[in-house]
């Protein structure tokens, strides 16, 4: 069976969706392979310093230069998203696999936080920590989709390394025209209206 990857894609929430872990969450899909698909939230930035954690790193942080809620999964573990310059591959940076050469998400790779960050230090154009992240099983993830609790949407590099993640939901859907657009505007409680 052939299956295309939503490795490097977004997962919008849409607004049915109120579990409060992935209520109005944008998630970029990190890997998606027939046993599942491991994704980090990117709009649930926490009140918690890059630097506070992750020492070494906290220079390089975009901003906001917190650590992000990946997601419910592996909390207290870190993982690490950077962007790498046009003219190389930082140590310790590896590219996200199945994505495609057009994909717009070339420079959008892995970021090994156990090396110092000096061997990537001018290599590293974004960086965003995440603490957990979200996860399904085979088949969980197409069945939630199915149900109309994700829409599966295209992502920018701009998107994963956002400096303003909390309008990042409405921006995503608004982008997306038509239907999804209209849906950017709705309310987050609809019986306060």
């Amino acid at each position: 069976m052939d299956r295309t990857t939503l490795t490097g894609s977004l997962l919008v929430a849409a607004p049915m969706l109120r579990e409060d872990s992935f209520r109005r969450s944008v998630v970029f899909v990190v890997d998606d392979t027939a046993d599942g698909t491991l994704g980090v939230i990117l709009n649930r930035p926490s009140d918690t310093a890059v630097g506070a954690v992750v020492t070494e790193w906290g220079g390089r942080a975009s901003e906001p230069a917190v650590v992000f809620s990946g997601g419910p999964v592996g909390t207290g573990s870190g993982l690490a998203l950077g962007a790498a310059a046009p003219d190389g591959r930082p140590e310790g940076w590896s590219p996200l696999e199945g994505l495609g050469p057009r994909s717009g998400l070339e420079s959008v790779g892995m970021v090994d936080l156990g090396r110092a960050p000096d061997t990537a230090e001018a290599s590293l154009t974004a960086l965003r920590v995440f603490d957990g992240y979200a996860g399904w099983s085979s088949g969980q993830l197409a069945g939630e989709i199915e149900e109309g609790a994700w829409f599966v949407v295209s992502a920018t590099a701009a998107d994963v390394f956002t400096a303003a993640p909390e309008r990042l939901w409405s921006r995503v859907l608004r982008r997306q025209g038509g239907t999804l657009a209209l849906l950017s505007t709705y309310p987050d409680d609809p019986e306060l209206n």
